[in-house]
């Protein structure tokens, strides 16, 4: 420790590689910054720690985002597979050859639900009419 001569404080020395205090080893540290006990610090400080505060925070904001991407990645790549089984043949498909796929798969069921629907009005149009014969 030095004692700054001006407010008499004591600073924390550090050294560099070249110049390392031996009874320290091959410790290196890494410097802080100094607050004098004069009108004005409690700010500074406040400041300071407010800054170191909303760093961490961003930090874990940050690997939250990561977790979340993970998350999203994961659960996509999940219904992608459900997709594949789902569409014939889109196991052996890419992902934009699979969307194509589906679109017209959709496409060819909604035609299917259309003629299924034909065919049944037009089976109880001819029960009804069995009934009204006496058949």
């Amino acid at each position: 420790m030095e004692i700054n001569a001006v407010n008499q404080t004591n600073t924390p020395t550090f050294y560099s590689k070249t110049q390392q205090n031996p009874l320290m080893g091959s410790a290196l540290h890494e410097a802080f910054p100094t607050f004098q006990t004069t009108r004005g610090t409690t700010r500074k400080r406040t400041d300071y720690l407010k800054s170191q505060n909303k760093d961490s925070l961003r930090e874990e904001e940050e690997e939250e985002e990561e977790d979340n991407d993970d998350d999203e990645r994961i659960e996509v790549k999940r219904k992608i597979v459900a997709l594949q089984r789902i569409v014939p043949g889109g196991e052996a498909l890419g992902v934009d050859k699979l969307f194509e796929e589906t679109a017209g798969y959709i496409l060819a069921l909604q035609g299917q639900i259309r003629a299924m629907r034909v065919l049944a009005s037009f089976i109880e149009g001819m029960d009804k009419q069995k009934r009204k014969l006496g058949g």
